[in-house]
């Protein structure tokens, strides 16, 4: 499995590997961009956006 270059939270820009936990994803709409998301975004629920489709998650 591929994984993204830039391990970046797409909701608040924090570097995820400065984090105990994160997740990343592909778009569950599209399937082609990652979403990459910190523990506290993820806990807060947090919205974000995928950079190609738009599509709005929590």
């Amino acid at each position: 499995m591929e994984y993204p270059e830039k391990l970046i939270c797409i909701s608040c820009g924090t570097h995820v590997l400065t984090k105990k936990y994160f997740s990343a994803f592909k778009c569950p709409n599209c399937g082609k961009e990652w979403i990459v998301r910190c523990s506290t975004c993820k806990a807060l629920s947090r919205e974000y956006k995928c950079p190609s489709c738009g599509f709005v998650g929590p």
